[in-house]
């Protein structure tokens, strides 16, 4: 352990000590809703429960499987009475509504006492922050288009590793031809949005990208830099199987794991899946972000806290998100869900090839491109989303028309 994180670590104790003085472990009750299922992610959220629990508190989780449905259970029991103790939410807009109805608790003492303002980046501030509070806590930085890559797939196939999207046919073609699945695929619409984005911000660039999500300029959506972004995608179809309708992010990631697909875009959260599965980056698999401009698509979670009247849940809430930004609950967080911690002032030299990557990627701000999620509201988000599956779903719809349905999008008022 270094020395800062020595410190850091020492006077979280004693902040530990001062939040649960004169209350016994077992009133510290944490109820969580989340939806970290798969195997990667349920190693990584029992990091913060076992820091949880070091730190005298008792974590009770309730895991629902899918985004949707846990924010959806969450929401539901806050507004109807019941609430956690707390709750995940992606980076982004989806807990406005309980903001403006006045359902949740600010965290903005703890932020400003741990200066989280200066150690995350800008956008994810942004993006807990209303009306010049923050109102979750961020606890990870989540890299949304990243490509995995079977080195034995790739070398079976006599397949170099893409840098970019002009390249990156050519290796899917070679992986084709050797029998392998070129590209490994989950058919739901999250991850085909995903997919898109991937392109958009790859081949589009940056400034496309914030012109379609942050602007909702309809000129551009309606650009031959846009089309091209459009094109591209329509082209990977052919690259997928048979089974992708459906399929699970992770069972598509297994697919690369194993080898038998050569590819896959998916957020770091897919290194969660080879970390469990006892791989190591650059030697059983790799990693890269295509782009030529380094266009890092950033998005993470959050947890949000319920207001509740209960002394003794609301030490529970504020012990919880003491540890989830403890240095070392940060690291070992981010070493098993893939992500990279949401602090940039932390020692990451313990972790991965690709978090290493990352880390070197928003040290420029340039490369920093908020997720879809931090400029879009949900409502927003959806309509692209339908928008994009059904382009996807039929190849017989043409570029022109798929750009003047999200053109038609970007004017409506969300």
């Amino acid at each position: 352990m270094t020395a800062r994180l020595w410190t850091t670590s020492l006077a979280l104790a004693w902040a530990v000590v001062a939040a649960t003085q004169g209350a016994k472990a077992e009133e510290l009750k944490a109820e969580v809703i989340h939806w970290w299922t798969s195997g990667g992610e349920s190693a990584a959220v029992k990091v913060f429960a076992e820091q949880f629990a070091k730190a005298g508190g008792t974590w009770v989780d309730t895991a629902i499987a899918g985004g949707v449905n846990a924010r959806t259970a969450a929401i539901n029991r806050t507004v109807g009475g019941t609430p956690p103790t707390a709750m995940q939410f992606n980076t982004g807009k989806q807990f406005d509504d309980l903001v403006e109805n006045d359902l949740l608790r600010d965290v903005d003492q703890l932020a400003t006492e741990q200066k989280w303002r200066s150690t995350m980046p800008e956008a994810i501030v942004n993006a807990a922050t209303r009306n010049g509070k923050m109102f979750a806590v961020p606890v990870d930085i989540h890299g949304q288009n990243w490509l995995w890559m079977s080195k034995s797939a790739l070398a079976k196939a006599g397949a170099t590793e893409p840098t970019d999207w002009d390249d990156v046919f050519p290796a899917l073609d070679k992986l084709r031809d050797a029998g392998l699945i070129p590209l490994a695929f989950s058919g739901q619409k999250v991850w085909e949005r995903n997919l898109f984005n991937a392109v958009l911000v790859g081949k589009g660039g940056n400034a496309l990208w914030v012109a379609i999500y942050g602007k909702r300029d309809t000129a551009a959506a309606m650009s031959a830099g846009f089309k091209a972004v459009a094109e591209t995608y329509g082209r990977l179809r052919g690259y997928v199987d048979p089974g992708a309708p459906g399929r699970n992010w992770n069972d598509a990631t297994n697919l690369v794991i194993q080898g038998k697909a050569g590819m896959q875009i998916m957020g770091d959260w897919a290194k969660g899946e080879f970390a469990a599965a006892g791989q190591t980056a650059g030697k059983e698999f790799d990693c890269t972000i295509l782009s030529r401009e380094g266009g890092y698509v950033m998005g993470g979670d959050v947890f949000a806290f319920p207001k509740l009247k209960d002394p003794e849940q609301q030490k529970a809430q504020l012990l919880l998100a003491r540890v989830m930004l403890d240095p070392e609950t940060q690291i070992r967080f981010a070493q098993k869900k893939g992500a990279i911690p949401v602090r940039l002032d932390l020692d990451v030299s313990s972790l991965d090839a690709c978090a290493q990557k990352a880390m070197k990627l928003l040290a420029e701000k340039s490369h920093q491109v908020p997720a879809q999620e931090l400029l879009s509201p949900p409502a927003m988000t959806g309509a692209i989303e339908d928008v994009i599956s059904q382009y996807w779903n039929t190849p017989s719809m043409t570029t022109d028309a798929f750009v003047a349905k999200v053109a038609a999008v970007l004017k409506d008022p969300y």
